[in-house]
């Protein structure tokens, strides 16, 4: 069955709501006239499960369904949402967001042109793909392979989620479009002991997958790198401070690329002009060979979408092409008021929120360098593996995250794992600074999310290893 038929059988045909019945929700609208309108209807089921010393502690699972309905003129927005789909609270909706625009409009949508979104991931149902009984024992799984990888192990946390989501977008030009979406996640977390010294690490991943996808393989996989980081934290010496050569590792670590350079890269914050990158297209914006996308069309990644949430197809946009500014992130607002192409990155959290131009999978492109190579230039530097949390500053572009996993590299070799490192420095002035970047592209396994505004949606990182020549600090005790 295709979106648009299961969109239909789930959302509107329960409630009446007909073609015929949607044209008059928005002629009741277009007695102003309007720049845009949409209806954004949505049914999400999901839940989430947690297991801690070998008992599930907690689960949790909610069913949601509403409608959100947007007037918009000129920079003017009108918003109202509904829990309840019939069509009079549809008019009702209506009615309260006309308000904003000028008088003397007429007509209205005929809603007979439907947007052919891609075919990115399957339209599954994640919450029915295995019993309950089986995802404790998945959960359960977890905590029998790590405890059995090594005898410090003294703690094993794991959770397990996933969402399914069907979405109907009607807009007043007449297109209609709807789409199905999986996600799932599965995240471990495990704190090891030596001689009274404690010490954690955290592995995990999904996509827009149903259950199955987490096979003893891939948990395995999971488990492992969650005792290894922690192992390896036991190890690990206080981090030296100072501006430094550092070194990022590949996948993960873009999500520095994401908070500290992404989110400048945004519609809305260059038409305002609060970005760093605002008025630059065009302009050397990082150095050569640094080539920046965002790309929701990516098959059952995490950020990846068939539409976004104003019914527009996801599309692979060039943001930074070899260092030179090229464009930004577009949702139909911003893309019409900056008169630039819509990108296909109209995202909202549901359908109580209004959209706003936000990242699907943000990533920097790989280069010809070795990654053994980028660590042998090395005299001395951090090699920061991977990523803890992190705060940006949009305006300014200044960021600071701490590193969960890193290394003291001299004369181009790892010496110990350092701990305690944190990133301080300027996003827009570090991709200025990038001196290698490596052959060995990798994504993130999927735990990304981002948040924005109020808003959480999730989304995809990646980034080939980099070396870094000074404007970073690192921050530590050492």
């Amino acid at each position: 069955m295709n979106p648009l038929a299961i969109a239909d059988q789930t959302l509107l045909a329960p409630y009446d709501l007909t073609e015929s019945a949607l044209e008059r929700v928005f002629g009741e609208l277009a007695r102003h006239d309007l720049d845009d309108a949409d209806l954004y209807f949505q049914y999400s089921r999901s839940e989430a499960w947690s297991l801690d010393e070998g008992i599930v502690k907690s689960g949790s699972f909610s069913i949601d369904q509403g409608v959100g309905v947007r007037a918009v003129s000129g920079e003017k927005t009108a918003f109202a949402y509904s829990d309840d789909i019939r069509l009079n609270p549809l008019l009702e909706a209506a009615r309260a967001t006309r308000a904003i625009g000028r008088q003397g409009g007429e007509g209205t949508a005929v809603l007979r042109r439907e947007v052919n979104g891609h075919q990115l991931y399957r339209p599954l149902d994640p919450l029915a793909s295995l019993d309950e009984a089986g995802k404790v024992a998945l959960l359960g799984r977890v905590e029998t392979i790590a405890r059995g990888l090594d005898r410090r192990v003294v703690q094993v946390m794991a959770s397990l989620a996933s969402e399914y989501e069907v979405i109907f977008v009607a807009r007043q030009d007449g297109h209609r479009a709807a789409d199905v979406r999986p996600l799932v996640r599965l995240s471990v977390q495990v704190i090891v002991e030596e001689q009274g010294r404690r010490e954690q690490g955290s592995a995990g991943g999904g996509g827009r997958f149903d259950y199955r996808y987490f096979s003893e393989e891939l948990v395995h996989d999971y488990a492992k790198k969650a005792v290894d980081q922690a192992l390896l934290n036991l190890g690990a010496r206080q981090a030296p401070a100072g501006e430094m050569t550092v070194v990022l590792g590949s996948g993960w670590p873009g999500i520095l690329l994401h908070e500290a350079i992404g989110h400048g890269l945004e519609g809305d914050f260059n038409r305002k002009g609060s970005s760093a990158f605002s008025g630059r297209i065009g302009e050397r914006v990082a150095a050569p060979g640094v080539t920046v996308i965002d790309d929701g069309t990516i098959p059952d990644r995490r950020g990846s979408l068939n539409i976004d949430d104003e019914g527009n197809p996801t599309q692979r946009t060039v943001l930074i092409e070899d260092g030179i500014l090229r464009g930004y992130i577009q949702d139909n607002l911003n893309a019409r008021l900056m008169k630039m192409p819509v990108t296909g990155n109209g995202r909202r959290e549901s359908y109580a929120h209004l959209p706003m131009p936000r990242m699907t999978n943000t990533i920097m492109l790989g280069g010809e360098r070795d990654p053994a190579e980028i660590l042998a230039s090395v005299k001395k530097g951090l090699y920061a593996v991977n990523f803890g949390g992190g705060q940006v500053d949009i305006t300014s572009g200044k960021f600071v995250f701490s590193a969960a996993e890193a290394w003291w590299v001299e004369d181009g070799k790892l010496q110990y794992p350092v701990k305690g490192a944190t990133l301080i420095g300027n996003g827009p002035d570090v991709l200025t600074r990038v001196s290698m970047i490596g052959n060995d592209l990798a994504l993130d396994p999927g735990v990304g999310t981002c948040g924005k505004d109020g808003q959480s949606v999730p989304v995809g990182v990646g980034q080939p290893t980099l070396r870094i020549d000074g404007g970073l600090t690192v921050g530590g005790t050492g």
